[in-house]
């Protein structure tokens, strides 16, 4: 399982690499190039699976179990 994820904001491009907790999701994420506070996608259960590289560790351990995809 894989605990860092690059986020991308959408608005200004800016890239940061965050280590994921395996205990909770980030539903919000403030850019620290612009400042715009990131929410989640629709469809998505937190700002990792919207604008980062890896998407959360119960995303990613449900899709190597083969189970239906829950999230924090």
């Amino acid at each position: 399982m894989e605990l860092q994820s690059t986020i991308t904001c959408p608005q200004c491009g800016h890239q940061e690499i965050e280590t994921m907790p395996t205990d909770a999701c980030w539903f919000f994420y403030d850019c620290k190039g612009c400042g715009m506070k990131l929410k989640p996608n629709a469809g998505d259960c937190c700002v990792f699976c919207s604008f980062g590289t890896v998407p959360c560790p119960p995303i990613q351990e449900a899709r190597a179990n083969g189970t239906s995809v829950e999230c924090c």
